[in-house]
């Protein structure tokens, strides 16, 4: 009987609509009237237990599915059905967050091309055998897989509005239901949740589940979804902000999520700020934090799986052709992980890729990117204020109260734009300049975005939207044309430009235990846009500009943005490239060991820990020769035209050093303990990093002041070594004015050493109290210390204030302003020097 009567609601969307309409009214009414015999729930509830248990059975592509969509959406927008629907649905427990999949909306939103248990292929209906699949096929696959995704994320969509318009109770009811089920899953963002999925599975609603539950919201967030919608300004987060509520304070001041003011927020609140709340919130805030939060608990794990798998697929792709050439028996256990991985992959792909929803989230994000920048403006909310710097002072702001995931989502959401949709960002178009917006106001603004490691992510969310200039398979569609009127058209270029080498400074130090192994991570996207924007008229000479202030600021009481900008990318050359070295010196002698055989007599398990270091070892080379590439890289364009500084005392000393130590390596003796098998494996290009160091002495060599520094290299400068350059410089087919200039270079170093020489006789027996206490040199500018009263060079106290602003005597604050000239000291030194060369000329007139 009860199978009939749902077979009879099936025809709610057939030509008899009007008739089983009314018979269900009628039906309906029958059972009020008679509610003493048998309740409306009693005679319902049994009915939709037979429809869950169907659509539990249902795929994705299946079409009776959606005729099971179209009696809920019947149910939902009947007032008295709608409520017994929402009796239905209550988990038996609020506070557990798996439940709310294994409830009737909940078995609908847990439907997708996603595996239904995760790791287990076998039974699954989407890319089987994909290594023998073509990649159209895939495609058509994938395409069809998104057909029915839209037209099933717009059912969902369907029914959650007609639940929120239908009635104040209705939507109080669905609200409160989301609300319970976002914060019972909130522990999906914790740590330990990647690490224990058995535990994982018991504990919270699927993958599936939040995917299409974002889906559906963010179709709900549309009306508002504009840059410049007035709507939109009408948002108020101060509801985050709210603590424990009951239930009729929630139902009256329309706040359903619970545990938001436990978030983090963007930034801080002043001292004894008591927050003005809002006696009620309208639906624009409530449905912008539940598509946040739920995007916050659902898309990042999904993301994060899909990247993990990328490069898992890699490594046993790579393992399989080796495997193959070797004739191994491992190659087809090898073929099938792969095969198995790649069926998860790909279905993972198309669940989280479907078209609408990609730009149905553009369209949010980009909202949101709007909004927070008008917070960060100081609006209130009455119109939009134009973005322009310098960003007025905020004594409050909204941002106190917006969770820090707003804008992690947001960061989120456009890397993997870049890295699995890079063509929905070609098509967002002009509304890619509200998100150059957002980082510019923020990725350099601690008071406005206080967590550094947030303000670091947004460089790589630049990196994501700014044109990418690798061929793409399709030049007339080229991914360049859009953004690259946008990025190169910026009218914040210069603010742009500097708030990315704020952030670049910022991260040295940002109080986290692991911050030096972090730092190089979040600088990696930071080289390509400065390469980029070194490449555009605009962005270079706002650069420049900060070179030509830091050249003027030299002693300023805080050291210079762009002057710290250059020594922390020195520091990071001389560090990665060393680095590089030791790995690859050990790569070297672990390749002599196993091909001399001495491995091949090894027990089982001592062979396989030789492997694992091997292949470590060439892990962590790759990395910092990718990451010193990209350092030198840098110092090498920049050095083109932004000379001073580089030749100013407080950074040549350091630069002539590490450019001379590289070259021992590089083309001295040293170099035999670099050759390695296959460079390109470990993307050491010594060939390039000799070229790039080269040029950098070219393009400084002009300067008399520099070339007079490097020669007082003492432990690596020799002319031999810059013999050795110019046989290295035609060995590889360097051009011939390059190995001219360079060997004019060597002779003009070499003038300058022998100068030198003859000088350093003079101060062979020197005073102690004219040396410098930390580099026992002869001072030439003495200055004194406040709190320790030791006197040093300038150029010295200058190089150390730069990374660290103490004294280095008693660790006491310092800044270069402190100091003080020591006049008379300096005096005798001038006087002793003069009295010393004199007595040098008259020897060498006597030896004559």
């Amino acid at each position: 009987r009860r199978s009939s009567d749902l077979d009879l609601m099936l025809g709610i969307n057939g030509p008899n609509f009007e008739e089983v309409a009314e018979f269900v009214d009628d039906v309906v009414n029958a059972l009020k009237v008679d509610e003493e015999v048998r309740t409306l729930n009693e005679v319902m509830f049994p009915l939709l237990e037979m429809l869950m248990e169907r659509v539990r059975e249902m795929e994705l592509c299946q079409v009776l599915l959606y005729n099971y969509l179209d009696i809920l959406l019947f149910i939902t927008r009947q007032p008295t059905l709608a409520q017994v629907f929402l009796d239905f649905i209550q988990p038996q427990d609020l506070s557990n967050g798996n439940l709310y999949q294994k409830t009737l909306l909940g078995s609908i939103l847990n439907i997708s091309c996603l595996l239904k248990t995760p790791g287990l292929v076998e039974n699954h209906s989407y890319f089987l055998n994909p290594s023998r699949t073509s990649p159209q096929e895939i495609k058509v696959q994938e395409a069809s897989i998104h057909q029915f995704m839209a037209q099933y994320h717009d059912k969902i969509h369907q029914i959650l509005r007609n639940l929120i318009q239908l009635s104040p109770g209705t939507k109080h009811r669905l609200l409160s239901w989301l609300g319970h089920c976002l914060f019972a899953n909130a522990g999906r963002t914790k740590i330990w949740a990647n690490q224990m999925p058995e535990l994982f599975l018991q504990m919270y609603a699927s993958d599936t589940f939040f995917v299409n539950l974002g889906a559906a919201l963010l179709k709900l967030c549309q009306p508002f979804c504009r840059p410049h919608s007035l709507k939109l300004l009408t948002f108020n987060p101060t509801y985050c902000a709210l603590k424990e509520l009951n239930e009729e304070e929630r139902r009256t001041r329309n706040v359903h999520i619970k545990g938001l003011d436990k978030e983090t927020a963007l930034m801080s609140l002043p001292p004894d700020f008591e927050p003005t709340f809002a006696e009620t919130y309208n639906l624009v805030t409530e449905n912008l934090i539940l598509t946040q939060y739920t995007l916050h608990l659902g898309f990042h794990r999904l993301h994060d799986q899909m990247v993990k798998m990328n490069q898992n697929l890699h490594r046993l792709q790579m393992a399989w052709r080796d495997a193959q050439q070797s004739s191994s028996a491992a190659a087809e256990g090898l073929r099938e992980q792969f095969e198995r991985l790649m069926t998860i992959y790909l279905s993972t792909k198309a669940a989280a890729t479907e078209p609408q929803m990609l730009q149905n989230c553009v369209n949010l994000q980009v909202s949101t990117a709007t909004i927070l920048v008008q917070f960060a403006l100081g609006s209130h909310g009455t119109g939009y204020l134009p973005v322009a710097f310098p960003l007025p002072p905020l004594e409050y702001c909204p941002l106190a109260h917006v969770p820090e995931f707003f804008a992690d989502n947001l960061g989120d959401f456009f890397i993997f734009l870049r890295r699995f949709a890079d063509e929905v960002l070609e098509t967002a178009g002009d509304s890619l300049e509200h998100i150059l917006h957002f980082v510019t106001v923020f990725m350099g603004n601690v008071e406005r975005m206080k967590n550094p490691h947030l303000r670091a992510k947004l460089a790589e969310v630049l990196e994501a939207v700014m044109p990418h200039l690798e061929p793409t398979q399709n030049s007339l569609t080229s991914s360049l044309f859009h953004r690259e009127r946008v990025f190169c058209s910026y009218q914040h270029a210069p603010h742009l430009a500097q708030a990315l080498i704020e952030v670049f400074v910022d991260i040295e130090f940002t109080g986290d235990p692991h911050q030096f192994e972090q730092k190089f991570n979040y600088r990696r996207p930071m080289y390509p846009i400065l390469r980029y924007m070194w490449g555009l008229e605009n962005y270079r000479q706002s650069i420049k500009n900060l070179a030509d202030y830091a050249c003027d600021n030299l002693e300023a009481m805080n050291p210079p943005l762009f002057l710290r900008f250059l020594n922390l990318l020195i520091n990071d050359a001389i560090f990665l490239l060393d680095e590089a070295i030791q790995y690859l010196s050990k790569i070297k002698i672990q390749q002599i060991e196993r091909d001399r055989g001495e491995w091949d007599g090894l027990a089982p398990e001592a062979r396989r820990e030789k492997d694992t270091s091997l292949q470590l070892f060439g892990q962590l080379a790759r990395f910092h020769n990718i990451m010193s590439n990209e350092t030198i890289g840098t110092l090498t364009f920049l050095s083109s035209e932004i000379k001073t500084l580089f030749v100013a005392p407080v950074l040549s000393e350091r630069i002539i050093s590490m450019l001379n130590y590289f070259l021992q390596h590089l083309v001295g003796p040293k170099m035999g303990a670099l050759k390695v098998k296959d460079f390109s494996e470990f993307d050491f290009k010594p060939q390039q990093l000799v070229s790039d160091i080269c040029t950098i002495y070219l393009n400084l060599g002009e300067r008399d002041s520099f070339c007079a520094t490097v020669p007082k290299d003492g432990r690596s400068y020799s002319p031999t070594l810059f013999a050795q350059t110019v046989r290295v410089l035609k060995k590889i087919n360097k051009p011939g004015d390059m190995i001219v200039a360079f060997s004019d270079l060597a002779e003009k170093v070499k003038s300058f050493a022998d100068r030198q020489q003859q000088e350093e006789e003079t101060y062979v027996d020197a005073p102690d109290e004219f040396l410098d206490p930390i580099m026992s040199t002869v001072m030439m500018d003495p200055v004194m210390l406040p709190s320790s009263r030791v006197t040093v060079d300038r150029s010295t106290i200058a190089r150390h204030l730069l990374s660290d602003q103490t004294d280095p005597f008693n660790r006491s604050p310092l800044t270069m302003d402190q100091i003080k000239p020591n006049a008379e000291l300096r005096e005798k030194i001038q006087q002793w020097l003069g009295e010393r060369q004199r007595h040098m000329d008259h020897s060498a007139e006597m030896s004559e």
